[in-house]
């Protein structure tokens, strides 16, 4: 008689499959690493398509939407690992008034220049913030969105 003829009558053939994926399973996940792949921020909007236009106006591309939900990452389609967030057609005012978000870019100056040219304080009535050095060592200036989320827009000095 084989060896797996006898251990298939004695034991079981399924019983031994599944030890041995439990054992497999078991050393693949003491081995796994934790990876994270992105973190995305919903953002509130106080009128979802005054929000989206905002956000395109000022260079993110609307990847997706639908009535309560739209994802937004910067720059043309295609690359992948963009940066982006969540906008949602939910608002509530101490919320959005109390969000902050950090977009760390290349070169603040030319993103300054580019918010400064689109006149997007003019035509959304936003405030927007200079450029300074901070003492943590990032330049950079504030934007406020329709909703009010305050972004900063940064880039490290050293």
């Amino acid at each position: 008689m084989r060896m797996t003829a006898w251990l298939a009558a004695t034991v079981g053939l399924d019983d031994i499959h599944a030890n041995a994926d439990a054992r497999e399973e078991e050393e693949d996940n003491s081995v796994r690493e934790l990876v994270a792949i992105e973190l995305r921020a919903h953002l509130p909007a106080r009128d979802f398509e005054v929000s989206k236009q905002f956000y395109q106006d000022i260079g993110f591309t609307v990847c997706w939407s639908n009535a309560g939900l739209a994802y937004l990452h910067w720059g043309p389609h295609g690359e992948r690992a963009k940066a982006g967030f969540l906008l949602q057609n939910y608002y509530v005012k101490e919320f959005a008034e109390n969000l902050q978000m950090h977009l760390l870019v290349k070169d603040v100056d030319a993103w300054w220049a580019q918010i400064q040219a689109s006149q997007i304080s003019d035509k959304y009535a936003v405030r927007i913030g200079p450029p300074e050095d901070r003492d943590w060592k990032m330049r950079d200036f504030t934007l406020f969105d329709p909703s009010g989320v305050l972004w900063r827009v940064a880039q490290s000095i050293e």
